[in-house]
């Protein structure tokens, strides 16, 4: 294998319109990190494309030199499969052009965007893509893992409202995907990851949400002891809303922060972050049953636009933080499992820890299992337990209450895992995210990217 000392990547520098950067340069490290502060990985170069030429370039010349290849968007990814030991990291952060069609209610998004970057956008013209809680997280990542938000029990998964993408292939090729052309692809990029080929672009459909962008949510804060009684009022109340509405629920500690009055600052409480797309004039009616439960300890919902509300929590959550994600799916929250979550709820270890339910009934579980590569379509919540704080003298502290308290879990759930959320946890893992939908992703990998080059990610191996 060429080493990082031997790869000529002067020539790779030459040929790009972007910018590579090696250990040598001074933007190494910054370049190298990931969101993911507990991810420390040393590629042999970074690789910034300019376009999707730079891309075939830098695939090109990784696969001439037998370089890894690592592939990295918004950086998110609960493993930091962005960079790679020795790897050419091909970076496109600097691909974030959007180009909306509001007439026939789409968006084309270069795959080095965020999700703000598309909510600012397509909320200008009313409309919105589903997408997932955070607008600093990358298009690419969450598209093609599957993409639960907000908008998800309204207008299904990002993967069902993708129309197309265009994607470099293992070979150097650069094919367009959607349902009329490289079918098999296009149903294998729609939950199967970064598996099959660079995508390069996007296009979404998009949807009218509130009133002209601005939709009425926020959360509703709750004292730790009462989610027993937030629990099984929310169990029951989330089927039965209209699918114009939706809410997760969290175990959290209240942020130390304005707007939240200063005596319940850092106070261990349960919520429900809600949002409501429909048409204003009914939202009293819709919130009614939400806005009479209960004591809560915070009421925020209030009409904002959609990207405030999708970007709520990002400057609680910057960048750098120590992170260890556990992940199920669910189709009930029963008693005992209740019980769980209060025991370690209790035990919440630092303030940006946290555990979270995502609904995915509505549109989204509507979709037939095999639509898509996105196998779980049996209503419910995914659900994830994520040990946060920006401390590394923190990261086992972190680590050991997320994986106690996600085991304690997982006899309660489907046995399946949402891929976007897992972290380096083998293949059996990975086997049970996909379900059913497993051995059609190996046929399609072996015949998109027999020699499985683009394996730095929750790999699924090509069909012996």
């Amino acid at each position: 294998m060429t080493t990082i000392a031997t790869a000529p990547f002067d020539e790779l520098a030459a040929s790009l319109r972007g910018d590579l950067i090696t250990p040598a340069d001074a933007g190494y490290d910054a370049a190298r990190a990931v969101y993911n502060g507990m991810i420390d990985k040393r590629p042999a170069a970074i690789a910034r494309c300019r376009d999707t030429a730079d891309v075939v370039t830098a695939v090109g010349f990784a696969r001439r030199h037998d370089l890894e290849i690592a592939v990295r968007g918004g950086g998110h990814h609960a493993a930091g499969y962005g960079v790679w030991n020795g790897a050419l990291v091909i970076d496109l952060s600097l691909m974030r052009s959007t180009t909306v069609d509001p007439e026939h209610h789409t968006v084309r998004v270069d795959a080095g965007c965020t999700w703000g970057d598309v909510d600012h956008a397509t909320v200008a013209f009313g409309m919105a893509t589903p997408c997932g809680f955070l607008a600093s997280t990358g298009v690419a990542g969450l598209a093609l893992g599957g993409g639960i938000g907000y908008l998800s029990r309204r207008f299904g998964l990002t993967v069902d409202n993708m129309l197309a993408a265009d994607v470099v292939l293992a070979d150097g090729s650069l094919v367009t995907a959607s349902e009329t052309s490289h079918p098999e692809l296009f149903w294998a990029l729609r939950g199967g990851g970064g598996n099959f080929g660079i995508v390069t672009s996007f296009t979404f459909r998009c949807h009218d949400i509130g009133d002209h962008g601005t939709v009425i949510g926020g959360p509703v804060f709750y004292d730790l002891e009462d989610a027993p009684e937030v629990l099984r009022w929310y169990r029951e109340l989330i089927p039965s809303l209209p699918e114009e509405i939706s809410g997760w629920f969290g175990v959290v500690a209240i942020p130390p922060a304005p707007p939240f009055p200063e005596e319940l600052h850092g106070r261990k409480a349960c919520a429900i972050v809600w949002c409501y797309t429909g048409p204003h004039d009914r939202a009293d009616e819709v919130l009614a049953p939400i806005r009479g439960f209960g004591s809560p300890l915070v009421d925020g919902i209030q009409a904002m636009p959609f990207t405030a509300l999708q970007s709520a929590f990002d400057p609680l959550f910057p960048a750098g933080l120590q992170w260890y994600w556990r992940t199920d799916f669910f189709r009930e929250i029963p008693d005992a499992a209740i019980d769980v979550h209060m025991r370690f709820g209790r035990q919440l270890p630092t303030g940006h820890s946290t555990m979270h339910l995502y609904p995915i009934d509505g549109a989204a579980a509507r979709v037939p299992a095999g639509a898509t590569a996105f196998s779980y379509r049996g209503g419910g919540w995914a659900g994830v337990v994520v040990g946060v704080d920006p401390d590394p003298a923190n990261a086992e502290l972190i680590t050991r209450w997320a994986k106690d308290y996600a085991d304690s879990l997982h006899p309660y759930s489907t046995g399946g895992e949402y891929v976007n959320f897992m972290m380096d946890e083998g293949q059996d893992r990975i086997r049970a995210a996909y379900g059913d939908n497993y051995d059609r992703l190996t046929r399609a990998k072996k015949r998109y990217d027999p020699d499985n080059v683009f394996h730095v990610n929750q790999n699924i191996r090509p069909a012996g």
